[in-house]
């Protein structure tokens, strides 16, 4: 398909089918119309030619009986709006180029006889008349133009027409809206589809293929959350198992003490409790939260949580203010940005918390001046147990969890969490929310 085409051509599946079906249409009234013409023209070439021969053969009769002196004076009396006659003049040579002209003259000189026609041309600036030359019984010639008259097609047809065609129109777009409903109800749907698991069923309902694929979807949507519970479930088991033995080994490190291993037994046994810890976090964050969403003052939010950490002497400040309340779970919203700063203080040593709001979007970012992340890797590490090789080791206490569950959570608010590197050096996380809707007053 041409470019410019490519253009004009629509994307979405109802505005495609409605024109095809429409385009369609428009050709099959174009045919009728056509066909409506040629019907109506063939028919009015049977009348006429069945009536006006015969009526030009009456006058060439009268005009041949009158003396010669005084046919002149019939000629204006014997003319029709369609043929005149004349006493002088001359033929072109050139003969009738469309058919029904053709054919038209042919029936007129076979109703002329037995007056021989002598020549037969059409007319240059008249396309639907033929001159003809008639030789009269007393060898003089007679010349008679002729015209032929098409049949106008009434104005009541093309409206009807029109309104026809405006009515199926209609009628296909309504038809190709009942039938892509479903499948919007479908697409919204799979984009409801979030980390909490929490299936949106569709409708089973439209035409049979429709109604089909809804259903499809909708057991694919139980399938997926059974089996991302069912990990999560089994990840969750076993973080929570494996605290027992690491309780057990704790006490028995503590039996050794005095000796030069014990110490490091106790930092190897410290960092499993804490990665069993955050695992079990992570679990119950994929899980989903039970947490109801309320309206609550962002700005106070994020104040409280900064204050906590310039309490206990970390280095956080907060710049901006969004200056509107929102509406969201206030524990998972903490919860993300006290993992936010704390990566901020572990690689950065500092934490810059800016709040800013767009016309669509609410902004909270969380900047640092660490080393930053490679550029290849900003995706990464928001997968689970991903650590950044040089800056994110056991040392620093990172288990690769912190950004996985800021990530899952930004998700279950309809936000989105994304990292990029500062020009000036250091790490910015921006945790992206919807803009909320103001409150219409009353």
């Amino acid at each position: 398909m041409p470019s410019f085409l490519r253009r004009l051509w629509p994307s979405t599946l109802l505005a495609r089918t409605t024109l095809l079906v429409v385009l369609g249409m428009a050709l099959a009234q174009l045919l009728t119309y056509v066909a409506i013409r040629y019907e109506r023209g063939q028919t009015l070439m049977n009348l006429m030619v069945s009536g006006v021969e015969r009526d030009i053969a009456s006058s060439v009769a009268i005009l041949d009986r009158l003396p010669a002196s005084e046919r002149a004076d019939w000629l204006q009396r014997l003319e029709r709006p369609n043929y005149t006659f004349a006493l002088q003049g001359s033929v072109d040579t050139a003969p009738p180029r469309s058919p029904a002209l053709s054919r038209f003259a042919e029936v007129v000189a076979t109703a002329l006889r037995p007056f021989p026609v002598l020549a037969v041309g059409q007319l240059e600036n008249m396309p639907e008349t033929v001159r003809m030359q008639v030789r009269l019984g007393d060898g003089s010639s007679l010349y008679v133009l002729a015209r032929r008259v098409p049949m106008p097609v009434a104005d009541w047809v093309t409206w009807l027409l029109l309104a026809q065609l405006l009515v199926l129109a209609a009628c296909a777009g309504v038809g190709m809206r009942l039938v892509t409903r479903p499948l919007k109800r479908l697409a919204t749907a799979a984009d409801q589809l979030g980390p909490d698991l929490q299936p949106a069923l569709v409708a089973e309902s439209g035409p049979a293929e429709v109604a089909q694929a809804a259903r499809a979807f909708n057991a694919m949507q139980r399938r997926i959350a059974g089996y991302l519970n069912e990990r999560m479930q089994i990840l969750a088991a076993i973080s929570h198992d494996l605290q027992t033995p690491i309780t057990r080994m704790r006490l028995r490190v503590d039996l050794l003490e005095g000796m030069p291993e014990a110490e490091k037994f106790r930092h190897d046994l410290d960092a499993m409790r804490t990665l069993v810890q955050e695992g079990l976090g992570y679990a119950k964050t994929l899980q989903g939260s039970n947490e109801t969403p309320r309206r609550l003052d962002l700005d106070a939010l994020v104040r409280s949580t900064v204050n906590d950490y310039a309490d206990t002497g970390s280095p956080v400040t907060l710049v901006g203010e969004a200056g509107v309340p929102i509406t969201t779970r206030p524990h998972a919203l903490r919860r993300i940005l006290t993992n936010l700063i704390d990566n901020a203080l572990k690689y950065g040593g500092q934490a810059e918390v800016r709040l800013r709001l767009g016309p669509e979007h609410l902004c909270i970012d969380v900047c640092d001046s660490g080393p930053g992340i490679p550029e290849e890797q900003l995706l990464a590490v928001l997968q689970p147990f991903y650590r950044v090789e040089g800056s994110r080791n056991r040392e620093t206490g990172g288990s690769g969890l912190g950004l996985a569950i800021a990530h899952q959570l930004a998700l279950s608010l309809a936000g989105e969490l994304r990292l990029h590197n500062r020009p000036e050096g250091g790490l910015c996380a921006r945790l992206q929310l919807p803009a909320p809707t103001p409150i219409a007053s009353p």
